[in-house]
């Protein structure tokens, strides 16, 4: 190859925190190469799949001549050639840090940042100009934490001020407000679950699906970049690990889960959303994500690999639920601008906002947005300044301000710990909320769905917005803020298009005209 580089679109990063001293370069460092599709799958307007995994990965993968290229260029830099995974565009280096630096024509260095240090990556990613243009992203080089998980524990005898009586309830008892389809468990149906740290013991999930009267499902764990199932404690990411899985298993006991542990890097969840939406041998038809952060810390060629993965996966016919944030409209960044998360932002994903839940006899009597406060915690939403306005979001009203682009989040659902779930983490009962609850809550519904229709409903936000109104498909979540944004009639960026109806949005799918957003919807957002 040319000694002529070419700086990586998008791979411009910055470190934070305090640096702390030289990188060796005699450390080890594998890093994930994506490479672009030879060709875009379709994705159907109406959802399902339009490609079949055999077909995707002969069609739609990387291109071979694009992975002999990266080959050609480890061999040069003394880098070794690990895994390789044309249908997940994905190529494996391993390589000194030395040579790393030479390869990649990068700054490393030791930084440290809340406690913990990391391997800072400054500048720009460099490739040979005579593969740049096949490379969507390159990930590794820099190692710091990326997301954080979305949920929040109930705090028991806290002094703020209480606008709604303090309640909790069962997963079970959720669904069941929400009118969930009957007579469907999730059964045929397999839920992967995204996870950058913590893990279960079965003897938990054992005691919890008990106590509910309820045959616990099948959880198996996947490791993804030696990401592992690693219990810790239950104020920890254990707290995430396991609501994820007691929601839906509670939701769907007949779906088989499949939990994808990865370390908690740009590298990991990249890798592990791949590994989970190319599963050949679990075939999750939906997958849940509860963690992310504001797009301000992300890379943008990372960003554009995760929603081009995502893509995949809705010409699939696989859903992915995303929570989005427990930060309100700031989304806990401290510049007094407004802020999305992501990966909730990804247009190929169904984010998730959250909501406070009232009840009595078994029927809801007030939904409002959740916002308990800035410590407490609020719904994450608002516009999103990476990926533009989708066409299905343009054409169902929503409008963002001047220069903004993607409405988040696209549902909602019971979240505020006030009215929070009730689980069991690390053996010890506690009420746990957050917009981590809602991807899997949506998760549990997408897989009772499928079951009920017999096939995926995949990327289905193009439906959802070009529902008719009048079909009830969706409590409209009229009360409430989450900072900067008001909650009002129709989609607004606090609750998005609202909370579920179940059987009524069971309904509308399997209705006339559901197959696209075409313009018609009523869903405006509220002028």
């Amino acid at each position: 190859m040319s000694g002529n580089k070419v700086r990586l679109a998008g791979s411009e990063r910055q470190p934070v925190g305090t640096r702390v001293g030289d990188q060796p370069g005699d450390e080890l460092i594998e890093v994930s190469v994506i490479l672009k599709p030879k060709t875009r799958a379709a994705v159907h307007r109406g959802g399902g799949a339009s490609v079949s995994r055999e077909e995707f990965a002969a069609g739609h993968g990387a291109d071979s001549a694009a992975i002999e290229g990266v080959k050609k260029f480890a061999n040069e830099y003394g880098l070794t050639v690990g895994e390789v995974s044309p249908e997940r565009r994905t190529v494996k280096l391993e390589g000194t840090a030395a040579n790393m630096i030479r390869a990649f024509e990068v700054a490393l260095s030791r930084y440290e940042h809340e406690g913990e240090q990391y391997r800072a990556r400054t500048g720009s990613i460099n490739l040979p100009a005579e593969i740049v243009d096949s490379v969507e992203a390159v990930l590794g080089l820099d190692n710091r934490t990326q997301a954080k998980p979305h949920f929040r524990v109930h705090e028991e005898h806290s002094a703020k001020p209480k606008p709604t009586k303090s309640v909790s309830y069962s997963p079970p008892q959720v669904a069941q407000l929400y009118q969930f389809p009957a007579g469907v468990n999730g059964t045929g149906e397999t839920v992967g679950i995204i996870e950058l740290g913590g893990g279960f013991a079965q003897a938990n999930l054992t005691a919890y699906f008990s106590s509910l009267g309820i045959k616990g499902p099948t959880v198996t764990s996947v490791s993804v970049d030696k990401g592992k199932n690693k219990v810790t404690n239950a104020n920890g990411a254990d707290g995430e690990v396991q609501l994820d899985i007691e929601v839906v298993g509670s939701v769907a006991p007949g779906a088989k889960i499949v939990v994808y542990f990865t370390p908690n890097t740009s590298q990991g969840f990249q890798d592990a959303l791949t590994t989970a939406i190319h599963d050949a041998t679990n075939k999750p038809s939906v997958i849940s994500i509860s963690w992310g952060g504001p797009e301000s810390t992300w890379t943008a060629q990372s960003m554009t690999a995760f929603d081009s993965a995502a893509q995949d996966a809705a010409a699939l016919g696989v859903s992915i639920c995303v929570a989005s944030g427990d930060n309100g409209s700031s989304d806990g960044v401290t510049d007094n601008a407004n802020h999305v998360d992501f990966p909730a932002s990804s247009p190929h994903v169904l984010a998730c906002g959250g909501t406070n839940l009232q009840s009595a006899n078994g029927a809801i009597t007030s939904e409002t947005v959740w916002n308990d406060g800035a410590q407490g915690g609020a719904s994450g939403g608002g516009y999103s300044v990476q990926f533009p306005l989708p066409a299905w979001q343009a054409s169902a009203g929503v409008k963002p301000p001047a220069g903004l682009g993607r409405g988040v989040p696209d549902v909602a659902g019971n979240a505020d710990p006030e009215s929070g779930y009730n689980v069991l983490i690390d053996g010890k009962s506690l009420v746990i909320g957050g917009t981590s609850a809602v991807a899997p809550l949506w998760s549990a519904l997408i897989a009772l769905i499928n079951q009920k229709l017999g096939k995926p409903l995949g990327f289905l936000q193009p439906t959802l917005y070009g529902l008719p109104s009048t079909d009830g498909a969706f409590h409209d979540i009229v009360a409430g803020s989450n900072g900067a944004f008001s909650a009002g009639p129709g989609w607004d960026p606090c609750t998005g298009l609202g909370s579920p109806e179940g059987e009524k949005l069971l309904a509308a799918l399997t209705g006339p005209g559901t197959t696209s957003s075409s313009g018609t919807s009523a869903r405006a957002q509220k002028a």
